[in-house]
C-alpha cells in the first residue's frame, strides 16, 4: 500500500462528521460537540475537501449521507473508537477508573437497577464521571462495538458477538394481571397459561419482547398487543387491557395500581433473564471492568438471584 500523508486530517473534524451522521442535523450536531453550527459546517466541508468526497447532501430540512460516504463514515467511527482507546491507554491510572465512563443501559433494566449500580460505582471510584445512555439492545451493542459507549448493562442474548460479557445475576419474571383477571386467582400458574390473546408485549427491538415470545410461543397464533415501554405496559395492565411478564426489579417499591393488579410468582426455572456487563475486549480498562463485574456480582439486588442460585 502506498504511503498516504495525514496532513489536513483532524480527528475533531471526523468527530463532527460522525455527529452529523448520528443526528442528521447540523444544529444538533454542533450542540453535541460544543461548537457553533457555522464552525462545524465549515470543518465538515474541510474534511470533505481533504477526502475528496462529499459526505452529506444538504437541504433546508434534511441532511442525508451520500451513497459513497457510507463506508467512509463506518471507518470514521472505527477511527474514533481507536483514538479513544489510545488516549485511555496513555492517560488512565491502571489502578483506577478515571475520566468519563460512557455507560449504556437497556430501558427495561436501567431505571430499576441504577439505585443499586450507582452507589457501588461511586463507592469504589468516587471521582469517576458518568454519561448514561438508554437504548435497546441492538443499538447498545452497536454503540459498544463502534466505541460510542464504553460499557453496557443488558441481558445476555444472541447478537452480542465481538463483545466481552460478564454475567452478574439472574432476574426472575413475574406474572402481572388485572385484579379481575381469571389467572390472577388461579392456584398455580404455568408459562403455558400465558399463551393467550390478551398477553401484552413490548414493541420490536426490546429483548424482553423476544424472551416473552420464546417462553410463550403459543401467543404467536394471536394478534399481538404491543406497548412501547415497560411503564406503558404496566399502566395497560392497571387499566385492564391485558396481562404480561414483568422483570422483578421493575416491581420493587411499586405502589401505583396496587388495588388493581395482582403479581404472581412463576416457579418455573426458565422464567428469568441473565443480566450482564458488556464491553469491547480490546478496551485497556479490561481488568478494571472485570473488577467492577466482580463487585456487582457480590451485591445482588433484592428480588434477584446470584448466579449459583439459578435453577
Amino acid at each position: 500500500m502506498s504511503y498516504v500523508p495525514l496532513s489536513g486530517l483532524s480527528l475533531r473534524d471526523v468527530e463532527y462528521a460522525v455527529a452529523v451522521d448520528d443526528l442528521r442535523n447540523f444544529s444538533r450536531a454542533a450542540e453535541r460537540c460544543g461548537v457553533s453550527q457555522a464552525g462545524l459546517s465549515e470543518q465538515v466541508r474541510k474534511l470533505e475537501n481533504v477526502l475528496g468526497v462529499k459526505l452529506f447532501e444538504r437541504s433546508r430540512r434534511t441532511v442525508t449521507p451520500t451513497p459513497e460516504s457510507e463506508h467512509i463514515l463506518r471507518h470514521a467511527r472505527e477511527l474514533l473508537a481507536t483514538a479513544r482507546a489510545f488516549l485511555e491507554a496513555a492517560h488512565h491510572d491502571r489502578a483506577e477508573l478515571t475520566g468519563t465512563l460512557h455507560l449504556g443501559l437497556i430501558p427495561t433494566l436501567g431505571p430499576y437497577y441504577l439505585p443499586d449500580l450507582l452507589p457501588l460505582l461511586r463507592g469504589r471510584w468516587p471521582g469517576l464521571k458518568l454519561r448514561l445512555e438508554e437504548c435497546i439492545t441492538p443499538t447498545l451493542a452497536a454503540a459498544l462495538r463502534q466505541g460510542e459507549l464504553d460499557m453496557g448493562v443488558l441481558v445476555k442474548v444472541p447478537g452480542l458477538n465481538g463483545l466481552h460479557t460478564e454475567p452478574l445475576f439472574t432476574e426472575p419474571f413475574w406474572g402481572v394481571f388485572p385484579a379481575n383477571h381469571e389467572l390472577a386467582t388461579k392456584a398455580e400458574i404455568k408459562l403455558a397459561d400465558f399463551n393467550r390473546a390478551d398477553l401484552l408485549l413490548l414493541e420490536k427491538g426490546h429483548c424482553l419482547r423476544d424472551q416473552a415470545l420464546s417462553l410463550c410461543p403459543g401467543v404467536r397464533r394471536h394478534p399481538q398487543r404491543l406497548a412501547p415501554s415497560l411503564e406503558m405496559l404496566w399502566h395497560m395492565i392497571g387499566v385492564g387491557e391485558g396481562f404480561s411478564l414483568i422483570p422483578a426489579l421493575a416491581l420493587r417499591n411499586r405502589t401505583d395500581f396496587a388495588d388493581l393488579v395482582r403479581v404472581r410468582r412463576l416457579d418455573e426455572s426458565e422464567a428469568h433473564r441473565l443480566i450482564c456487563l458488556a464491553w469491547r475486549p480490546t478496551d485497556p480498562r479490561h481488568k478494571l471492568f472485570l473488577e467492577l463485574a466482580k463487585r456487582l456480582r457480590a451485591h445482588v439486588p433484592d428480588g434477584c438471584l446470584a448466579l449459583d442460585q439459578q435453577g
